[in-house]
């Protein structure tokens, strides 16, 4: 027969559950994830949730410094209320998609730091909660497939940095607000009572983001009877005029003749003036648009200097039997083609002019044009563009085509809208700037890592890795350009410019991957500290931005190293100093010392998982919904 536990061992294990609890409890998030857990889970599907357990393991739930910053419980039967939850103050992601929540949404206004808000197919009611337009961190914001009711406020325009806004399959009504946000990607108010026409802003998006709303019209849906409509309320109708007849005859005195053929009369003038007044509208637009267009032919062809038609810049060096080599098998245009382009010069390097080249059917391309490299013949040149042709990769910009020639030479790239990072980072401080927050320098310094891991990784070295060099396209994605160009440079023209490690100081010829490894350093430590290499030091020029970090990190202001812009993110101190011991382990003095790239990406993945990068990848303005759809569900 077994013995009953002796006191001394019911006491233990009293003691050992009561320490448990206690160290549950110290967490300011427990009590809130309990209540929560007892009034909308009644099918008891969250059994993990338990004193005995850190709640930073519990089903859903991830911390970061001890605090809840992700709820992800979705499609699990939970309804009520989730009132309790607005205590979770360092909530950064909250999904709690297919569930059976009602009644409005609660204020939300406490979670100042959430960044992913996902509320689709429940039962929440009410109208558009206030209390979602002061949470001007979020970017995503899903509240599709419920029963909401009420107008879209235009207080929604708060939310500055908002990449998704669904609200397809209420019951809102009333006029879409004119909504001006600058990253806007995802769009969707189909499904509603929406009435009006469709902001002008807005018109980009496709007419599925606007569908099942009958009283909805304009692009991209049906046009909107607006000329109608000002007729008929300017000219009265034959039903108005028989009305007023009927009037007259039924106790009025009698229309004469005259009085009839007089509104008949007054009636066509007003119908001929509304017209008129149309005619010259629209005759006055088609003058100014074909005045511009004028305008635009002569100032291309009136253009001198380096901003001139592309048949100015590359022509006299054209040779007969030499075309255009094309790397994805479809030849999108002929030289003559690019040579008749209008051009914009975006820039002059040391081994020349990049420009952007508009072709006759609307597309554009960035050339750009190799001057004094060293080259000793055809076959050298073809060789190395056969390899760099061949590279493909989501953070490097591939080369398209090129064409070679023995005094011209042309190298073809997608063009990148959204500029190089040096602009980002330095172009127009001041009043009126964005600036580039924390999330977005985090994501462009881990994808300039992998793109240049990519290219190590093919045994090439990029030899010039600068923030001009590192561009960003329509899409907010990160693409390294300029790379396995550096054995062209001339001796002459090779020179310090801030990012050469010390052992290419003399001859930038003399590049290798561990230079690489260091300029990445230098160009994260341009990314953290928001300063140029070429003007590291406030107290005078032409002190390294390398050892300016270095004597700062060692005197203990570790702080004033970092960009003034990056100081509201005081729950991003860690990582950044993180990202900053990365950098200055880059540039250590000694090449055998620095990491490879490949090392250098899994560490900044690393960081990227303390600092929820996964989140904030999805969160930046480059990434849809869809596309960080495994991050969410």
């Amino acid at each position: 027969m077994a013995q009953p536990p002796s006191p001394s061992t019911i006491f233990t294990l009293t003691f050992f559950h009561f320490l448990l609890f206690t160290h549950a409890t110290k967490n300011p998030d427990f009590h809130s994830l309990l209540a929560f857990k007892t009034t909308t889970d009644t099918s008891n599907k969250l059994t993990t949730w338990n004193i005995t357990t850190n709640l930073c393991t519990w089903y859903g739930v991830s911390c970061l410094r001890n605090r809840v910053s992700r709820l992800v419980l979705e499609n699990l039967d939970l309804h009520g209320s989730m009132e309790p939850l607005t205590a979770l103050t360092q909530l950064r992601v909250l999904s709690l998609k297919r569930n059976r929540f009602n009644g409005p949404i609660p204020n939300l206004s406490n979670l100042t730091s959430l960044r992913l808000l996902f509320l689709s197919y429940n039962n929440f009611s009410g109208e558009f909660p206030e209390s979602l337009t002061s949470l001007t961190r979020l970017y995503r914001l899903d509240l599709a497939d419920n029963n909401l009711s009420g107008e879209i406020p235009v207080n929604v325009n708060r939310l500055s940095s908002l990449l998704t806004l669904k609200l397809d399959g209420n019951q809102i009504h009333g006029h879409i607000p004119n909504i001006n946000l600058s990253y806007l990607q995802d769009f969707n108010v189909s499904g509603n009572n929406l009435s009006g026409r469709v902001p002008e802003l807005l018109s980009g998006f496709p007419d599925s983001s606007f569908a099942q709303n009958p009283s909805l019209c304009g692009a991209p849906l049906q046009k909107c009877k607006d000329v109608p409509a000002l007729a008929s309320s300017l000219v009265p109708s034959s039903s108005s005029i028989m009305s007023r007849n009927k009037t007259h005859r039924n106790g009025g005195p009698r229309m004469g003749t005259l009085v009839l053929i007089a509104i008949i009369l007054g009636d066509v003038l007003v119908l001929a003036v509304v017209s008129l007044l149309l005619y010259c509208y629209f005759w006055r637009n088609h003058a100014n648009k074909t005045k511009e267009r004028k305008e635009e032919e002569s100032n291309s062809k009136n253009v001198e200097g380096e901003n001139q038609k592309m048949v100015y810049i590359g022509q006299q060096g054209l040779e007969k039997g030499n075309k255009m080599v094309f790397f994805e098998g479809v030849k999108r245009f002929e030289l003559e083609d690019l040579l008749r382009a209008s051009a914009e010069m975006l820039g002059k390097g040391t081994l020349g002019t990049v420009y952007k080249a508009v072709l006759d059917d609307g597309s554009v391309v960035a050339v750009k044009r190799l001057k004094e490299i060293n080259i000793s013949g055809k076959k050298e040149f073809e060789q190395r563009m056969e390899i760099l042709g061949k590279l493909k990769h989501s953070n490097i910009v591939s080369l398209k085509a090129y064409y070679f020639a023995r005094d011209e030479k042309l190298l073809v790239f997608d063009y990148m809208v959204n500029g190089s990072l040096f602009w980002l980072l330095h172009g127009n401080r001041g009043p009126g700037r964005t600036p580039l927050d924390w999330t977005t320098r985090l994501k462009i310094a881990t994808q300039t890592a992998k793109g240049i891991a990519f290219i190590h990784n093919n045994n090439l070295t990029h030899g010039n890795i600068k923030s001009t060099n590192i561009l960003i396209n329509v899409s907010g994605n990160t693409h390294v350009a300029d790379f396995g160009l550096s054995i062209f440079t001339l001796p002459s023209k090779t020179r310090s410019n801030g990012y050469r490690a010390p052992e290419t100081s003399l001859d930038g010829r003399k590049n290798s991957q561990k230079s690489d490894v260091y300029a990445f350093g230098v160009l994260l430590m341009e990314i953290l500290t928001g300063k140029s290499p070429s003007s590291a030091a406030d107290s005078g020029a032409g002190v390294e931005l390398p050892k300016w970090v270095q004597s700062v990190v060692r005197e203990q202001w570790t702080a004033e190293v970092f960009d003034l812009e990056l100081m509201r993110y005081k729950d991003a101190e860690e990582e950044m100093v993180a990202l900053l011991k990365i950098a200055m382990t880059c540039t250590v003095t000694v090449p055998d010392q620095r990491p490879k790239m490949s090392h250098v990406v899994k560490k900044i993945e690393e960081l990227c998982d303390v600092s929820m990068c996964h989140d904030s990848v999805c969160e930046s303005p480059s990434m849809s919904e869809d596309a960080c759809g495994g991050a969410i569900n």
